[in-house]
């Protein structure tokens, strides 16, 4: 397996255990905190697909996906306290975006000539991703780390064990 395909198998891997943890979850229970002091599903998928676009935008310019006008905003550390869902999208927006997000990632994956993935990160990314190539495994494995986030709230509202 060469690189970007394994790459691109983690991102997919990804993918499904975090859409797959999602997809019995209505628009109501995406504004559930995990517990505490957690931000809720719907901010953190805004989140993810808003940091996607910045991490791609960052080692390959121009090729990120374009988000709708005020998303990024909508999902900054600034809004993650807000409750109100009207400030918020739908499950199947977000998906959505998601997917056409990610189908510009693996473009932008598919175009970077291999030599390109040694270079090194963005200087604000290289304390944990030293080469573009660390970047993007993060983008790929980002999901992962607010995959655990979803399941509290599964056992809140009785959903199955998916995984």
């Amino acid at each position: 397996m060469e690189t970007k395909e394994a790459i691109k198998s983690t991102m997919d891997l990804c993918a499904m255990v975090f859409q797959g943890y999602l997809e019995d979850l209505g628009d109501a229970d995406l504004m559930k905190r995990p517990g505490e002091g957690c931000n809720h599903l719907a901010w953190q998928i805004g989140h993810l697909i808003a940091s996607e676009v910045h991490m791609v935008e960052s080692v390959c310019p121009g090729k990120g996906a374009t988000l709708p006008d005020g998303f990024a905003e909508d999902h900054s550390k600034e809004t993650a306290a807000s409750d109100d869902a009207s400030k918020f999208r739908t499950k199947d927006e977000y998906l959505s975006l998601m997917g056409q997000v990610r189908e510009a990632t693996a473009a932008a994956l598919d175009e970077l000539p291999d030599a390109k993935l040694d270079d090194p990160a963005p200087e604000n990314f290289r304390s944990f991703c030293p080469t573009v190539g660390n970047m993007f495994i993060l983008i790929g494995t980002h999901p992962m780390m607010h995959a655990g986030q979803i399941v509290p709230v599964r056992r809140q509202l009785g959903k199955p064990v998916v995984f």
